[in-house]
């Protein structure tokens, strides 16, 4: 029997838990002499107040939704992929071979190639740490956190020794052709009298990644596979004994989870940057964790703590330069919201517990 209804659960604990840490975060920037009240307004202006700072808001938070729907498929079957941001570099790598592989006459043909590109080598960079578990026995989060050390360090060999533009010094690969470029929002919005920055880097990306929200969604609580994904999450012995193979289960919602975590570089390799750069992930895997964990591993929750996450990096850099606040101050406020969404998800759920059940005495005693 549930001890909370689960509205509560699902907004009610991440809106205290946020607020909490933003409370906490105003304290922190009070502490240095600043006013916590003007640091929220630029934040907020910095990433709403403006087409510019709601596309790059939205560029990050689209990078959050793949990498969070990466991390939910697999919790869902009760595996912690740590290795998104491991996937997502192997992802790079594939949407670039695609890319440059083909002169490219228009981004149309261009987004289904590199999308599929970029979820076979995401899928495929996560399918020996989940062999190792299925077959051997080895714990899935020492294995992915290993890969994305290995990737690493493939793909700066590939940058320095195999890609990189010859005679040039930057370890990054040749330009995508024109064809290759996704419509940013200036171009896409322009038609609406909506106007963008030109160089907003917010693009088509977004929508695919709304799109695999939707997916995730059907995959999970509408299939066959996601019911089984689900059943030998909540427990491997029914799920043994219902006829569902473990292993097959294991692989399966590995190779998709690294799939989701691949496609995001379809935003950031080849919306943004046009070419693969060395650390092109900037993190965006180990925040992953952060937002299927406040998302509760729902699409709805996914997507709206990847906005919040959005928002944070936005409007921490419009911080960092408008009001002078170091930089590591931002990390410190975007660490508090993990800690109080993530590891004292109790301290907050446990008390409100308690009242709900309180509650529901005094109504059965009313009636």
């Amino acid at each position: 029997m549930n001890k909370m209804p689960k509205w509560a659960d699902a907004v009610l604990i991440p809106l205290i838990s946020i607020l909490l840490a933003f409370f906490f975060s105003g304290l922190v920037i009070w502490a240095i002499g600043k006013d916590p009240v003007v640091a929220i307004k630029t934040m907020v202006d910095g990433a709403f107040g403006s087409t510019s700072g709601i596309s790059y808001t939205l560029y990050y938070a689209t990078n959050f939704i793949f990498t969070g729907l990466a991390v939910a498929v697999a919790y869902h079957a009760r595996l912690f992929n740590i290795g998104g941001e491991g996937q997502a570099m192997l992802g790079g790598l594939g949407v670039t071979l695609v890319c440059l592989a083909v002169p490219w006459p228009h981004w149309t043909l261009a987004l289904p190639a590199a999308m599929i590109g970029g979820a076979l080598f995401g899928a495929a960079w996560a399918f020996i740490p989940a062999w190792l578990q299925a077959k051997r026995g080895s714990h899935i989060v020492i294995t992915t956190i290993m890969f994305n050390y290995i990737g690493a360090a493939l793909l700066g060999y590939l940058l320095t020794r195999v890609l990189k533009v010859k005679g040039s010094m930057v370890t990054e690969s040749a330009r995508f052709p024109e064809g290759a470029h996704l419509p940013n929002f200036s171009e896409i919005f322009a038609p609406l009298g909506i106007n963008f920055s030109p160089n907003a880097p917010a693009n088509m990306a977004f929508f695919v990644a709304l799109l695999c929200t939707f997916l995730f969604w059907i995959l999970i609580w509408k299939t066959r596979l996601g019911y089984e994904i689900r059943a030998y999450g909540q427990s491997e012995t029914a799920a043994k004994y219902a006829g569902i193979a473990p292993a097959r289960i294991v692989i399966i919602a590995m190779l998709i989870s690294g799939a989701l975590a691949g496609l995001m570089a379809i935003n950031n390799v080849m919306g943004e940057a046009e070419r693969l750069i060395d650390n092109a992930v900037e993190g965006a895997g180990f925040i992953g964790i952060a937002v299927a964990l406040m998302g509760r591993n729902h699409p709805i929750g996914i997507l709206l703590a990847a906005l919040l996450f959005g928002f944070l990096y936005q409007g921490g850099a419009e911080l960092s330069f408008w009001e002078s606040i170091p930089r590591e101050l931002v990390v410190v406020i975007q660490a508090l919201v993990i800690m109080f969404t993530g590891a004292l998800d109790n301290m907050v759920r446990m008390p409100l517990e308690k009242i709900f059940v309180a509650l529901s005495k005094d109504k059965k005693k009313e009636a």
